[in-house]
């Protein structure tokens, strides 16, 4: 069989002289594989759509670094927390400072001087626990305040302060130290929540 004839299956295409290897067609054109000229088969071509590209989370949590303009649920509620904690803090200090009055008066009208000894040691306690509570409760009503305008280091301070609490919530162990154990816990979770940590890590202007 000849090579050169025309219906010869191994030959070259008619119109096409022999010796001359396939023709590649210009840039732009369509080829016969189904893939345009001068794009790689690797990628899809134009009758595949691509995929939207992913956007990146930015400043304050939000895809696409959108900023945090509103306060969050969550925080909301750790800011009326400090606020209880810290007016249930200025009513045990009162209610300390009264006690220590009391057991002060008390020792005035007694001779024993094994239990003038042993309330002055009492009236020491009251009265320490009674400044601490004030203490406590200026620190928390700072903090409450600073919930709408601070940073990270104000979240990671609320943290801290929301685990002292907690401890110093047990002992005494009485019914103000159990709502603020309760409540101290409330304020770490809404705290550490992840939408807790976009507001404090928010973009502001």
């Amino acid at each position: 069989m000849s090579f050169g004839e025309p219906n010869n299956p191994y030959g070259p295409p008619q119109g096409q002289p022999q010796g001359q290897g396939p023709q590649v067609p210009p840039q732009g054109q369509q080829s016969g594989y189904g893939y345009p000229a001068g794009q790689p088969q690797g990628q899809p071509g134009y009758g595949y759509p691509q995929a939207p590209p992913v956007q990146p989370y930015g400043a304050g949590g939000y895809p696409g670094g959108g900023v945090v303009t509103e306060m969050p649920g969550g925080v909301k509620a750790a800011r009326v927390m400090l606020w209880i904690m810290s007016g249930l803090c200025l009513i045990g200090g009162i209610i300390f400072i009264i006690a220590g009055a009391a057991i002060n008066g008390a020792k005035d009208n007694t001779d024993d001087s094994q239990l003038t000894s042993l309330m002055d040691k009492g009236t020491s306690m009251v009265i320490g626990i009674a400044v601490l509570a004030l203490v406590w409760c200026v620190l928390l009503a700072v903090l409450a305040v600073k919930v709408k305008s601070g940073g990270n280091g104000l979240r990671v301070t609320l943290i801290v302060v929301g685990v002292l609490t907690a401890l110093l919530a047990l002992y005494p162990f009485t019914v103000l130290g159990i709502v603020h154990l309760v409540l101290s816990i409330l304020v770490i979770v809404f705290v550490a929540k992840s939408d807790g940590a976009a507001w404090f890590n928010r973009q502001r202007a």
